[in-house]
């Protein structure tokens, strides 16, 4: 399989090592010094992109590879503000497009854990839900990605909160929060990834937590990913590539 590669950074790498080790090709890999390259790529060279860059270049990428017809796998966050513009380009396009926020199967396991969670403490008020996550200071968003799907999943079971608020390390949340699931954001060294959900009440607390050890499980993820996308058409995520 021929894959484009837009962001090269670290995600980047790991990932194009994983697709070499599966016998694909690498047709491009791209980052802000060399945008330009795309345009000479013919629409039948790339079979998918795996789409790692920023929150400020995600949303051009995302266009571009919808107008020439490539399937596009998405992991980058911070941009979900505009996903419903982006669907609608995929299906008046007929193309195929595939997001999570984090393609690591262990996390994709630890979703439903979280949830099953939330519906045993539905009929428990007394415990006091909150989040941490922890990552490496080069990551840009915060909330991660990774931290606001595993609060849709807690508010889909827990009718006493209906929002998520951030805070900070040094930043306590704003406002009014009993309402809302408070997620800690901390950045520190190079922390893959760490989220912590907790409930804790006066007398105990009950936490479940996922550690990455590194990228190496994102990147099989999403190559995985790619390889399901690429004769699909249609918008997908990884509910869909593991099975309900």
């Amino acid at each position: 399989m021929n894959i484009l590669l837009l962001g090269y950074g670290k995600m980047g790498k790991a990932i194009e090592q994983i697709a070499l080790d599966r016998g694909h090709q690498i047709v491009g890999r791209i980052d802000l010094s060399n945008r330009a390259d795309l345009d000479a790529l013919a629409d039948d060279a790339v079979d998918a992109v795996i789409e790692f860059s920023s929150p400020e270049a995600v949303v051009e990428n995302l266009r571009y590879c919808i107008r020439r017809g490539w399937a596009v796998v998405c992991g980058t966050t911070g941009w979900l503000a505009q996903r419903a513009g982006i669907e609608a380009a995929v299906q008046e396009r007929g193309s195929a497009f595939f997001y999570a926020s984090n393609y690591s199967i262990g996390v994709n396991l630890f979703f439903r854990l979280n949830k099953t969670l939330a519906k045993f403490m539905h009929d428990y008020p007394s415990y006091h839900v909150s989040m941490t996550e922890v990552h490496h200071t080069e990551k840009k968003d915060a909330p991660s990605g990774t931290a606001i799907t595993l609060a849709e999943g807690l508010l889909d079971h827990l009718p006493r909160k209906n929002r998520w608020a951030v805070s900070e390390a040094d930043k306590p949340a704003e406002g009014d929060t009993a309402d809302a699931i408070v997620i800690d954001s901390v950045r520190e060294g190079t922390v893959p990834g760490t989220h912590i959900v907790r409930f804790e009440s006066d007398v105990d607390r009950i936490e479940i937590s996922h550690v990455a050890h590194s990228r190496q499980g994102f990147a099989v993820g999403a190559v995985v990913a790619a390889e399901w996308l690429a004769t699909r058409h249609g918008i997908f995520g990884m509910d869909d590539l593991l099975g309900e």
